[in-house]
Order: structure tokens, then sequence, then C-alpha cells
């Protein structure tokens, strides 16, 4: 996919426009420099933010089977139910920032029943194991990002201007270092963490299995890595991801898991990350070789390393805000 670069011809204007508003200059601090940002995605000196949306992908992991998580696979599922019956994390948070909630499956092992708020993606029924082969085919990791852009011209369509993805699924953040440790590159042992979790022996069984999948193939083309590593439900979110951007919506990038994904999208489409919004700074050893590759630095540090996309439903009023200085504030009188 290609993402054109954002016109940045109007920026001394709109900073002119920041800077005559009824406050010291600069005295917002960051929030200045995210409504710069903003006006330029949306192309509007006083843009109108729409709908915010929250989407968790769901999907399984093959890579469970190395004992790379503390969970078993099943608890994707439940979780999965917990978003819909209002009881996650990310239910409470969607609703405390006034944002819509969907959740995708990408791919969930277990059958899921229907739900108004759940959109059938699957793409299989969980991937392969990644430590002794492809976690997906080509074709699948296609399909995968093929979807998650059309999740995203669909969310566009409907009116959201805001996208904030997350995730669910058991062994995500297995899948997630082997990407970043590609993608951003960072050495494998910086990237790899507790997850959900894990004790001693669970953390040591966690880096034999990556060990094994990264030795199993050199590939570093963003889509080869998915393919490889991800699961479908990153893979998906990375489309997703892709489509906002070229929508010229806002994309708030959550925290480790998320971030691999935006690092996929990233090497995809190098211009998408001029529409990425870094919410938080996730506690997940392996989000610092994001952040650092993508120059990123994040609203929030709050010590968070949930997932779900917790960190970015926190992130929506902030970004709101920062829209209401070009809407909201009086320009000072001269």
């Amino acid at each position: 996919m290609t993402i054109p670069p954002l016109d940045r011809s109007p920026e001394p204007a709109l900073r002119a426009l920041i800077d005559g508003k009824a406050k010291p200059v600069g005295s917002l601090g960051r929030l200045e420099a995210l409504a710069l940002q903003i006006a330029l995605v949306r192309g509007e000196e006083r843009p109108v933010l729409g709908t915010a949306r929250s989407v968790i992908f769901a999907g399984d992991h093959g890579l469970t089977a190395e004992g790379v998580s503390s969970h078993p696979p099943e608890v994707t599922a439940a979780m999965v139910g917990n978003f819909l019956a209002g009881g996650a994390t990310i239910s409470a948070f969607t609703r405390i920032s006034g944002a819509e909630l969907r959740v995708v499956d990408a791919g969930v092992a277990s059958p899921l029943p229907a739900h108004p708020a759940l959109t059938d993606a699957r793409i299989a029924h969980g991937t392969r194991n990644a430590a002794t082969e492809p976690a997906m085919t080509p074709d699948q990791c296609d399909a995968a990002l093929a979807a998650g852009i059309a999740l995203a011209r669909e969310a566009v369509a409907e009116g959201v201007d805001i996208l904030a993805p997350g995730e669910m699924g058991i062994g995500n953040t297995a899948s997630a270092s082997l990407i970043v440790h590609r993608l951003a590159p960072a050495p494998l042992e910086a990237v790899i963490g507790r997850g959900a979790g894990l004790d001693d022996p669970g953390l040591a069984r966690k880096r034999a299995a990556l060990a094994k999948a990264a030795a199993r193939t050199d590939v570093t083309d963003p889509r080869a890595v998915l393919a490889q590593f991800g699961g479908f439900e990153i893979a998906m979110m990375t489309g997703f991801m892709l489509g906002g951007a070229a929508e010229n919506r806002l994309v708030i990038v959550d925290g480790f898991i998320a971030g691999a994904a935006a690092l996929a999208a990233c090497r995809i489409a190098p211009a998408a990350r001029e529409r990425m919004i870094f919410a938080h700074r996730s506690a997940e050893p392996g989000a610092r070789a994001i952040l650092d590759a993508l120059d990123a630095d994040p609203l929030l540090d709050l010590g968070l390393r949930l997932g779900e996309g917790s960190g970015a439903a926190l992130a929506i009023p902030l970004v709101r805000a920062a829209a209401a200085i070009l809407t909201d504030l009086a320009d000072y009188p001269r």
C-alpha cells in the first residue's frame, strides 16, 4: 500500500494560529504539537473530530504449544466474551472515553457466539507454531492485511475519525517480540518480557522457543516477518492501521503488541507514521525498541502492560483536548 507523506506546507500558518490562541505561547506543551499533527493529518485549520472507535482484534497462536504463556489458549475466547459483556478493562475505558467498542475475530481457535459488536473476519483457527514452521501462509497474511484495511475503510465510511486498535491473543507478546526483533531491528533477548506474568521457568521457555523460531528463518521483509512470526490479530491490526492512515484518520497506537503492528505498518508504508499518535510507554521491555525505531514519544507513562487497546482508549480524551485548542480556544486579541 502506498501512503503519501503529509502536506506540510500549512505548518507555519497552523503554528501561528496555535500561538495566537488566548494562552501564553507554548503553555499547553505537547498538546500544542499534537494539535498541529491533528490539523495536518485532517487537512483542516479547525479539525472537528467525529467518532472514536476502539477495535480489538483477537486471535490465537500456535506458539503457545511451546509454553510461552502463563495462560491457556482458551482464555482468548473467554476474554472476547468479557469484552462483549462489558466487563473488561477496555470495556470500562471506552465507556469513560466515549469511544465505540468493536471486537474482530481474526483467528480465535474456539468458536465465538454471534454478537452485534463482533465481526467475524477469521482467517483460520489460530496460527501454526512459529517455532517449527511459518505461523501463516503468505496468502493468509495478505488476507489478514486486506481485512484490516477494509475494516478501517468501513469505519471511516461510518464517520469514525479516531481509530484506537487493540488486541487479545494468548501468546501474542511472544509473536510481537519476534516481529520487533526483525523489524526494529533489536536483539531478541532485549525484546522478550514476561507477558501476562510468566515466572522464571516460563520466561526461560519463552526465550528458548523464540530463539528457535528466529533461527528458523532470516526474513526481514515486513510482510514476510508477519507471515513467519505474526498472529492473525497482529497482521489484521497492521492492515487496520494502514487503512486508517491512508484515509488520513488519526491512529492511536497502544502498547507493545499494537506497537509491533505499527512498526510493521510503518515498514510497509513509512508515511503511515505521520498519522500515528503513540498513547503510552508500555512496561514490556520490547516497547522501547519500537519507540526508538519509530522516533516516538508517547503521551502517557503509567506503567501499563495490559494490552486490549487500554492505553489507546485513555489517550482519546487527550487527542480531543488537543483538537479543541484549534476549535474552541478564542484567538488572543491583538
